[in-house]
């Protein structure tokens, strides 16, 4: 009898094992919606917190962008100053979890999901890399530019060099022309202006390079939050994206003070850095009536462009902003500019690790 109710007991295990193992699939599944979400939302108090981000957006990130560029009037905000050698390491701490922090989770969620095919999404880790191509990649085009420019620039001066040789040999000292600071400089050939513009193109092809990565970011981010029906899931979001946006936008600001492009251009690459996330919530609003952001290509798109964009920031926080810096004489030799600037790096990876907890 006892025998009898032990295997009794070994069946029914048996039979619940068996169950359970079948209904693990369903409930999976369930948990994944790739239809439109039929809950109704109250779209008016929803288009009232998008129009409010846009504006609130913009000027956090015009405000942001700004604050380095003031260095051209505020003394201490100069480049020659420890104080911007700290603003640029947490404005680099901020781009550094950017890209690990906020983007690459979202390329990962995006390429992952059960809403994609098995084959091919599920075998590979397209993420990582694209993310990785995406790092190789900006590396070859700052090396391909720097190179170019360098050539275009230095065939230019030593030409220009030659010229004054010849036409003014009475004169005790080299006249040397720099054009990629769009004026002239009297002194010595030790002055060594060659190292000055080649340092020079460095800055500006890093700044362009920079903005592409964070405008295709902040694209992406604007469309997912205007599309979006729920106040509940806006409302936080727009803090914290203005937040984001104001920290980006000084990393930015500070890659473009130092590359001493004209007032023009200056405006411009600002401008277009503060009107990117409100274009892409902008463009969230038309089309959120039929977007679906669990469709195969709303995820292929956002997975791909999120992937690639925190290749591009990773790269350019690690060997274009920290790298140069750390590295740097002046701050080997300064131990207590070194301890500062490691503070003002974790501090800015630090404040923007925690805003995502909301976005």
């Amino acid at each position: 009898m006892a025998e009898h109710i032990q295997v009794s007991s070994f069946k029914i295990f048996e039979i619940c094992s068996l169950l359970i193992l079948l209904l693990c699939p369903e409930t999976v599944s369930s948990e994944c919606t790739c239809e439109v979400d039929d809950v109704k939302h109250n779209k008016g108090e929803a288009l009232k917190y998008k129009l409010g981000a846009i504006g609130a957006i913009l000027v956090a990130g015009a405000i942001g962008v700004s604050f380095p560029l003031l260095g051209s009037r505020i003394p201490a905000l100069r480049p020659e100053n420890d104080i911007f050698f700290m603003i640029k390491a947490f404005a680099a701490g901020v781009i550094l979890a950017t890209g690990f922090i906020h983007i690459l989770p979202d390329g990962f969620e995006n390429l992952t999901s059960p809403c994609l095919a098995e084959h091919p999404w599920g075998k590979f880790p397209f993420t990582g890399f694209v993310a990785m191509m995406s790092a190789i990649g900006t590396l070859m085009v700052d090396a391909f530019a720097t190179g170019y420019y360098k050539r275009q620039h230095f065939s230019k001066h030593k030409e220009a060099n030659a010229d004054e040789e010849q036409g003014d040999e009475h004169a005790g000292h080299v006249h040397v022309h720099t054009h990629a600071t769009h004026g002239h400089a009297h002194g010595s050939a030790s002055s060594n202006p060659e190292l000055v513009l080649s340092d020079l193109i460095r800055q500006r092809i890093i700044s362009q390079v920079l903005e592409v990565g964070i405008v295709v970011h902040s694209v992406v981010i604007g469309i997912s939050l205007g599309a979006s029906q729920n106040p509940d899931t806006i409302k936080p979001l727009v803090a914290a994206l203005s937040f984001h946006q104001f920290f980006e936008g000084m990393g930015l600001g500070g890659c473009i003070s130092q590359a001493q492009f004209k007032s023009v251009s200056v405006a411009m690459m600002g401008t277009f850095f503060s009107l990117t996330t409100p274009l892409g919530i902008a463009i969230g609003i038309g089309i959120s009536s039929f977007y679906n952001a669990n469709t195969t290509t709303a995820l292929l798109v956002e997975g791909v462009f999120n992937s690639a964009s925190a290749g591009i920031l990773i790269y350019m926080a690690l060997v274009d902003l920290l790298a140069a810096d750390f590295m740097s004489p002046r701050l080997q030799n300064n131990i207590r500019l070194q301890v500062g600037v490691n503070v003002s790096l974790l501090l800015g990876t630090a404040c923007m690790s925690v805003l995502a907890i909301w976005a």
